[in-house]
């Protein structure tokens, strides 16, 4: 099945529902980043979260959501648009712990439970849009419940799972969110409850073969989903050698020089996707004129 994320209305409007299968995508930035299995989980579950949050804004819209906790995997940092593209990384790839006491990965235990949740959307305005909010349980999907309810005072319901196989590559991953309008009947909201704590684990469901509209049924067998949009997701990442020589040239020239004389070249790697850009000795100094051009 293709990676792809599906947005939706339930209860004649009450309820908008994003589902999304995100196996391809995970997978990509575990190769990419050599995750091992928690790092892989944490990493892939806060990929699935870009995707729904991505899905509310438009087109060239973009968002960065920022995880710092206080867990081995360090930072968490994962950038979405509303195109379905997302990209991200984490600070510490290589972290296996052991099985938590439910006998599932221990996503917490890499993320921690002490930090900030932090989201930061480019509009297209004059000012970016920034909401923070306490980390409250580092299982990531809950986290980004809590951000939407206290942040953007919007009461939603957020799952996320990644399914890690033995040899540390991604089986299924996806997830969903289900967001309430204003004015929702309670009785829906209470359908919703007693249909989320019955459902099986996304990844469950995903190794089954459902897809992002059939895992949406499940959480809302009694109403009638109305498709507004279907559209692919993948990991993409927009870097080039291009603009990490703008951000080379902002250095200055002596710095440039340094990188001349000390190492006769130089090496940048993308954080977001691990490619890696090398300038030789001749391109650096075409760098430094453009520095020194700039600061004439």
């Amino acid at each position: 099945m293709k990676d792809y994320l599906v947005k939706a209305l339930a209860y004649d409007g009450m309820v908008r529902a994003y589902g999304v299968n995100a196996t391809a995508t995970v997978a990509e930035a575990q190769r990419r980043h050599d995750t091992w299995n928690t790092a892989s989980a944490a990493l892939g579950r806060s990929l699935v979260g870009g995707l729904l949050l991505g899905a509310t804004v438009k087109g060239d819209d973009k968002l960065t959501i920022k995880i710092q906790g206080d867990g081995p995997a360090g930072a968490i940092v994962v950038d979405a648009n509303g195109h379905g593209e997302v990209k991200g990384y984490l600070q510490n790839p290589h972290v296996s712990l052991p099985l938590n006491e439910k006998g599932k990965i221990d996503v917490r235990g890499a993320v921690g439970t002490q930090g900030m949740f932090t989201v930061i959307k480019d509009l297209g305005l004059k000012e970016p849009f920034s909401g923070q909010t306490p980390i409250v349980s580092g299982e990531l999907g809950e986290d980004f419940t809590y951000y939407l309810a206290i942040s953007e005072q919007i009461p939603s319901a957020v799952g996320l799972s990644v399914l890690v196989d033995t040899d540390d590559s991604i089986k299924v991953a996806g997830g969903f969110m289900l967001q309430i309008m204003p004015g929702a009947d309670e009785r829906v909201i209470d359908e919703i409850e007693a249909n989320l704590a019955k459902t099986p684990q996304i990844s469950t469901l995903l190794e089954a073969g459902k897809t992002p509209e059939e895992i949406l049924d499940s959480l809302m067998p009694d109403t009638q989903l109305m498709i507004l949009e279907t559209m692919p997701v993948a990991f993409k990442c927009d870097c080039s050698k291009d603009k990490f020589a703008e951000a080379i040239i902002s250095l200055g020239g002596d710095e440039i020089q340094e990188m001349i004389d000390e190492d006769h070249g130089a090496e940048a790697v993308c954080a977001f996707c691990g490619e890696k850009y090398t300038y030789t000795e001749a391109e650096l100094a075409a760098l430094k004129q453009e520095a020194t051009a700039k600061d004439e």
